[in-house]
């Protein structure tokens, strides 16, 4: 298993008439999550991209605890569970201050091969580095 975590500052454009962070903005902070996790492995997007693999999300599940609110600093915990194959999935927690859970979800996404748009097995590169954390 593998957890990387990273901070955000609700901006005050996330958020509604009430000062709360709208529900639609959370897909978003865990794009952030996944994004910063698979740059610590050394593989940001782009250079999988450049690979000739594109991402697509298959799936996306979220379930709401508490409401985040303007100029809230969050942590955004992105765990790896198992290791990927055709198949990668990332688990999240978002936090408060007070380290009060106030959402979790998962998605799942799929690696293919931007060419032939046919899904293939996660790259090597990133096979090897996290199989150091299972």
């Amino acid at each position: 298993m593998y957890t990387s975590t990273t901070k955000v500052r609700v901006r005050y454009g996330e958020t509604d008439k009430m000062g709360y962070v709208y529900y639609g903005i959370y897909p978003l902070y865990y794009e952030i999550g996944r994004t910063e996790l698979m740059r610590e492995f050394d593989l940001p997007y782009k250079k999988i991209e450049d690979m000739g693999i594109i991402l697509p999300v298959k799936t996306l599940d979220i379930k709401y605890h508490k409401a985040a609110k303007y100029d809230d600093l969050l942590t955004i915990k992105t765990t790896i569970k198992e290791l990927p194959g055709v198949r990668i999935t990332f688990y999240y927690e978002i936090l408060n201050e007070k380290e009060e859970l106030l959402n979790e979800g998962t998605t799942m996404l799929i690696f293919v091969n931007e060419k032939s748009q046919r899904p293939m097995k996660a790259p090597d590169l990133l096979i090897n580095q996290l199989e150091k954390h299972f």
